[in-house]
């Protein structure tokens, strides 16, 4: 059953992408009359959610915003517009794409501090009635949380920004300069450590997961620590951290520790099965997922610019629509992967599905996404549906949480059996339990020796694990090591494409080609996913370049997607350092009364 709190009618007037500082624009209404009952502040609350369904969200921040990444890319230099902009780290301040995520952030927070103003001022969270208080609580803990997420995001896209956390209405003032990104952090953590305690657990929730709950809220807390903590890019083009990161990472620490002792379970053993639950509308409580984003039937993007390739339309014949992937896969994420890692071929699509409703190989250059597709959908849509699968997007998952307990952990006190074991928990899933001593136990000690050994490994095992999920852009921010990733993706597909055609080197037993055919249940297959194979086999076989794809023959030299797809990341401006920030709007800078600017950081 496919349920969505995001269709629910609002009361409010909305003004749908408003320009941000546009006064004109903001909505106003008698808050104590919308926050005075429970319904009415639900639909209020229910606003702040709203832009998730938008262009600015669904198709752009969600995904082919968070490229390009050591685990997923696209070409930005092949085109000038928008969204190739952005991928290329060349965006112009009248990019489209950053004025809809722009716009989309600041008309949820507007709409989150119209209900943080409400229900505070309803004095429903002095009610006698236990119920009625609880569920004020949990709503007001929702859009301080649905708050702090799009300042997290606006701040990993531009800095510093304008910090507005009051209501629109007479008298305030919304020409805002720009605010300290860490001050904002540091807000947007003490009001989720403020109000997380009074929030209620999905279980307890009329949405479960499809809604903000608690479990959420403390991981919200935990990711937005470890950005507090880590490194970010300053005006002048260089890498810093304060020097008191280690207080968040305590802090990433205790509140990862808090969900984990008040609120543990395991977690779910088939790794495929966590995001087909999304493709088939099922929808879980106490298990992995935390939160995802409720897309209604005929909205979200999932399964149309992300997931396994579907060819559809007027010559299909099939039902199923068309879909596509804007976010390939590296070769050099594909071979990371030990090959009994049953993650590997979960994330990573070597094939796609044509007209025909047949599964082939799809392209070596265009390894897709394998966690969400429309093939997977439990009823076909329509033969020329494409955007609106309604499939949901993970926003949180259990294993995440995990990860960053084990990496605060370290961090402050090296790789301790708690790290460790939190470590090995997500690991354990990813393998055979017949090879849990081998590829487990015994790998994690490999790489325990150190506290900077133990973060490699962290960095390593949150790739496999979270591929296509696309949250490694802002973990490589974080960690202070953007542009070393990207380089080190370069170097290891030259490395690649050198073995493939020399056949020496540690790349030599890579598949230069590979071999598929559908099986007799009519099922993509390969011959040969791991190595090169030598003489030829039956004809049965279709032979199709895999690392040799990389490699140009008629200009004898690397494919221009290798030279040129990450050069900006570690080549840019400043050499060594990825630009990852982006200019303010135009028209937010035009309506900012002088108060905003794009000074800085080397912007034309």
């Amino acid at each position: 059953m496919k349920r969505n709190i995001l269709i629910f009618t609002l009361i409010l007037s909305l003004a749908s992408c408003s320009d941000f500082l546009e006064p004109d624009s903001l909505s106003t209404f008698d808050s104590k009359y919308v926050f005075s009952n429970v319904d009415d502040a639900r639909k209020g609350v229910n606003a702040a959610y709203v832009q998730f369904g938008t262009d600015g969200f669904r198709s752009r921040l969600s995904n082919n915003m968070a490229g390009n990444t050591d685990i997923e890319r696209q070409s930005g230099w092949s085109s000038s517009s928008d969204r190739y902009q952005i991928w290329n780290l060349d965006a112009l301040s009248t990019n489209g794409d950053l004025r809809q995520f722009w716009n989309a952030a600041y008309t949820s927070i507007r709409d989150a501090n119209i209900a943080i103003e409400g229900i505070e001022s309803s004095g429903s969270l002095e009610s006698n009635d236990a119920q009625t208080k609880r569920l004020m609580y949990n709503m007001l803990g929702e859009v301080y949380t649905l708050r702090a997420y799009w300042y997290s995001m606006l701040i990993y896209f531009f800095g510093d920004v304008p910090n507005v956390r009051l209501a629109p209405k007479a008298g305030v003032d919304f020409y805002l300069p720009r605010e300290n990104r860490n001050v904002i952090l540091t807000q947007l953590i003490d009001d989720l450590k403020a109000i997380e305690d009074k929030m209620l657990w999905a279980d307890q929730c009329q949405y479960g997961t499809e809604q903000v709950n608690r479990e959420f809220t403390l991981g919200m807390i935990a990711r937005l620590a470890l950005q507090r903590g880590g490194y970010y890019l300053k005006p002048d083009m260089t890498m810093v951290r304060e020097g008191d990161y280690k207080t968040y990472y305590q802090i990433a620490k205790d509140y990862t520790g808090k969900l984990i002792s008040l609120k543990d379970r395991p977690l779910p053993t088939d790794y495929r099965q966590v995001f087909l639950n999304q493709n088939k509308f099922v929808t879980t409580v106490n298990s992995e997922v935390l939160f995802e984003v409720p897309f209604a039937l005929g909205n979200g993007d999932v399964g149309w610019n992300i997931g396994i390739t579907v060819q559809g339309g007027a010559t299909a014949s099939h039902a199923y629509g068309s879909g596509n992937n804007y976010m390939a896969i590296p070769m050099s994420y594909y071979f990371s992967f030990d090959t009994t890692d049953i993650r590997r071929d979960v994330t990573c699509a070597l094939y796609q599905v044509n007209t025909k409703f047949e599964e082939e190989f799809a392209s070596a250059n265009n390894i897709a996404q394998g966690k969400w597709s429309r093939y997977f959908l439990p009823a076909p849509q329509g033969q020329n549906s494409a955007k609106g699968t309604g499939i949901n997007w993970p926003m949180l998952r259990y294993a995440d949480v995990l990860l960053m307990y084990a990496e605060a952990e370290n961090e402050l006190n090296g790789p301790t059996a708690e790290a460790k074991n939190a470590f090995k928990r997500v690991r354990q899933r990813a393998f055979s339990s017949s090879l849990w001593a081998e590829k487990v136990d015994a790998y994690t000690d490999s790489r325990s020796g150190s506290k900077e050994e133990f973060f490699n490994a962290i960095v390593d095992e949150r790739g496999w694990e979270f591929g296509g999920e696309m949250i490694r852009k802002y973990e490589l921010i974080r960690w202070g090591i953007y542009s070393k990733k990207m380089q080190e993706t370069v170097n290891t597909l030259k490395e690649m494409v050198d073995g493939a055609i020399a056949g020496t080197g540690k790349y030599a037993n890579l598949p230069d080609y590979m071999y598929w055919k559908r099986n007799a249940a009519g099922k993509f297959t390969l011959l040969n996913p791991n190595t090169k194979v030598t003489g030829v086999p039956d004809p049965s076989w279709t032979r199709v370049p895999f690392t040799r794809a990389m490699y140009d023959a008629t200009k004898m030299t690397y494919s221009e997607f290798v030279t040129k797809d990450w050069e900006p990341y570690y080549n840019g401006p400043v050499p060594g350092v990825a630009r990852y920030i982006f200019p303010v709007p135009e028209e937010a800078v035009s309506a900012s009364q002088g108060k905003v600017d794009n000074n800085g950081y080397m912007f034309k």
